[in-house]
């Protein structure tokens, strides 16, 4: 590993991400939006009558109900509906987007789910999609068929259902998806359902008083997640310590970490996926994508630090995200070594930052949450790898595949 450590920064918050005067509001992601249009066209379809509201269920087991502002069935066998797109107080692109469902029968039983216009099209690896896809991620499409289940039983009938998004490729332009091959309109996203503002200067008073918290319950280790699914991989790793001891940190590794030194923490614990380690890996420690960006070139010195062949640094020099990097480790069977000489370079920024008040263990998980990959040391046991030959070793206990 290098002797020369990055320079430290912590970049200020955009202007649309300025404190608010009012408390945060939730939102509901593209993905969420997306099923309660196709669980409303599908009912329209199957029953003839346009529901005025739907209700959905969320990944963590939690149903909510969306008004759908318009649905139409004509006698050709199709239906469509829209819900417009609430995203809270997240400074957010698709706000107000009508997310459309349209749905017809399908000859093959089960559900055919497509992009229309609007959503865009996969073009480059390292997204964890299909190139030459619709950018429909893997949670959302999971809620749609669920949520189409609950009206049709798919194992008998067949439906297709497309996904578009009026003025999606417009609302594009506005956000990375051009950078990193997502070509013609928005993406689908979402892991939880829920738009938290992260990105806001609001959420980060949050985490920091989610550290002050468990201060003050006499808890001496913070666990820093960046999300939902980091965070339930920390768990399943740190069973043993209480739920308050957990922080969603978002963009905010930096903040959480002053208040842990602030507050006489012992011990911090930041896991997290490869885009962000690499960001942290950099000495950025506020990581909003539109102050930061992952350095490919130190993937690309960490590869090489692993023994990477020279075509691989390469490659890893120019994937198109940090997940592509990631992709590239594991096929060829590198993503232990690499992903903990990165763990080790995160670790090194994190103590400088806390001047060594604290100690620092850092984990890299896989990007479906379900386990960790990589660590800083403490812990040597990895998960099987998200691709290529599984490694001989037991699951943590708690994580789920």
């Amino acid at each position: 590993m290098s002797d020369v450590d990055p320079p430290l920064r912590e970049p200020d918050l955009p202007r649309t991400a300025k404190v608010r005067p009012t408390a945060l509001r939730t939102g509901w992601t593209t993905g969420a939006c997306a099923t309660a249009a196709a669980k409303a066209a599908v009912t329209a379809l199957v029953t003839g009558v346009p529901p005025a509201e739907v209700e959905i269920g969320l990944p963590a087991g939690r149903r909510v109900s969306f008004p759908v502002a318009r649905c139409t069935v004509d006698g050709a066998g199709r239906a469509e509906a829209v819900v417009v797109k609430d995203a809270g107080d997240d400074p957010d692109v698709t706000h107000g987007a009508e997310l459309t469902a349209t749905a017809d029968w399908a000859d093959a039983p089960g559900l055919r789910l497509d992009g229309g216009p609007g959503v865009g099209t996969v073009t480059k690896p390292g997204l964890g999609l299909a190139v030459g896809g619709p950018a429909i991620n893997d949670t959302p499409r999971r809620m749609i068929t669920a949520a189409v289940a609950e009206v049709v039983d798919l194992t008998a009938r067949g439906v297709r259902v497309v996904i578009s998004v009026p003025r999606g490729e417009i609302m594009a332009r506005k956000t990375t998806n051009r950078r990193l091959g997502i070509l013609g309109g928005i993406s689908i996203l979402g892991t939880t359902g829920i738009v938290r503002p992260f990105s806001t200067a609001s959420w980060r008073a949050s985490v920091v008083q989610a550290v002050h918290v468990m201060a003050a319950q006499g808890e001496r280790t913070a666990v820093l997640c960046t999300g939902g699914r980091t965070e339930r991989a920390a768990r399943a790793l740190l069973p043993e310590l209480p739920e308050v001891c957990f922080v969603e940190v978002g963009d905010f590794t930096g903040a959480a970490v002053t208040a842990a030194v602030a507050d006489g923490m012992t011990g911090v614990v930041f896991v997290g996926m490869a885009g962000k380690l690499a960001k942290l890996a950099a000495g950025v420690l506020m990581t909003h994508y539109t102050r930061s960006k992952v350095d490919l070139s130190l993937l690309g010195t960490v590869t090489e630090e692993a023994g990477g062949s020279r075509d691989l640094v390469a490659a890893v020099v120019a994937a198109n995200t940090g997940r592509h990097a990631y992709e590239l480790w594991d096929a060829a069977g590198l993503l232990g070594t690499a992903g903990d000489l990165l763990c080790h370079r995160v670790r090194r920024v994190l103590l400088r930052y806390a001047e060594h008040a604290v100690t620092v263990d850092v984990a890299m998980v896989d990007f479906a949450g379900s386990g960790v990959v990589a660590s800083s040391g403490r812990w040597p046991v990895r998960q099987p790898r998200a691709t290529g030959a599984p490694e001989p070793s037991p699951a943590l206990p708690g994580s789920q595949p």
